[in-house]
């Protein structure tokens, strides 16, 4: 019987690594299935001669014959046999890495998998866009003005197995390097550069962070700032400078309007004493305006040409 166990060892693990030189597969998988196929083997070989053995006292012992004895270990293994497929089948949405005694063996896709119990741990990766939120981070800018400016993150996993065999925790380690980046970036501009090139700062945080996080098998997509918190002073001086400025806008324009509506009103007096009667033509039509309002008071000039004609007359 051993003899026969250790032929039918022998053919099968010549088949196994017969075939994995000829197809050019993976030998350490083969290795795997030999050693699992070799100890099924062995197992019914000696289930056998225990089944054997104890078939010659089956009549005093269990009371049962040869058939019933099979019976009953066939149902017992059929049993065990079932628990370890159902141990070994996965079914995932996500991705999932594979590690075999210890070392990467495949990525699973989404979908029904199998895998060998006891020898193969799964780590599942989803690989949906992630929203990381920056934390306020305390920055100072190159013109020396302390703020507190927090983001948003998106980013996915675009190679489990780097983010799983190559970083301890790829969540917080892209969240770290998003505030150090940050603080690095805010660091190099002064604080109006800040407040007008929002686009370009987060542009450039982006670039940073995906270069950094590519040997992760990490994939940034975007980095927006949400917020900055300037301090209470720093605010109410910027409310007296724009202030200021919107005065200095104010007074312009109105000093424009005067010069505007000096020029016309000089064109009007040009137009009006180069016609005789104009004068008091205009002189009418005003009083004829003022009449339409009762509560109005009215005083009549009379122009010191009229005067002057007067006194000619004397």
């Amino acid at each position: 019987m051993l003899l026969l166990c250790s032929k039918h060892l022998y053919y099968i693990n010549f088949l196994l690594f017969y075939s994995s030189y000829i197809f050019k597969k993976n030998l350490y998988s083969y290795e795997i299935y030999c050693i699992l196929l070799d100890a099924i083997i062995i197992t019914l070989y000696f289930l056998g001669v225990f089944i054997v053995g104890l078939s010659f006292l089956s009549e005093e012992v269990f009371g049962m014959g040869m058939l019933g004895i099979l019976f009953n270990f066939s149902f017992i293994f059929g049993i065990f046999l079932f628990i370890l497929i159902l141990m070994g089948v996965k079914i995932i949405y996500e991705r999932a890495v594979v590690l075999r005694l210890g070392g990467f063996n495949r990525i699973l896709s989404p979908g029904f998998n199998i895998i060998i119990p006891f020898f193969d741990s799964m780590k599942k990766v989803d690989i949906r866009v992630f929203t990381e939120d920056v934390p306020d981070q305390d920055c100072i800018t190159r013109d020396n003005v302390s703020i507190r400016v927090n983001a948003v993150l998106y980013y996915n996993i675009k190679n489990p197995e780097h983010a799983v065999l190559k970083v301890n925790n790829y969540h917080y380690a892209t969240s770290q390097l998003a505030q150090t980046t940050m603080r690095d970036i805010i660091g190099e501009i002064t604080l109006d550069q800040l407040l007008a090139g929002r686009d370009q700062v987060s542009k450039k945080l982006k670039e940073i962070i995906d270069e950094a996080t590519d040997k992760w098998g990490i994939q940034v997509h975007n980095v927006e700032i949400k917020h900055i918190e300037l301090p209470k002073n720093m605010v109410r001086t910027m409310a007296k400078a724009a202030e200021a400025a919107k005065e200095k806008e104010a007074v312009i324009i109105k000093a424009e309007g005067e010069v505007i509506a000096a020029k016309n009103m000089s064109k009007a007096a040009d137009t009006l004493s180069a016609s005789q009667g104009a004068l008091h033509l205009r002189t009418l039509q005003t009083l004829n305006d003022l009449s339409s309002d009762q509560s109005n008071t009215i005083i009549i000039g009379i122009p010191l040409e009229i005067l002057k004609g007067f006194e000619k007359g004397q």
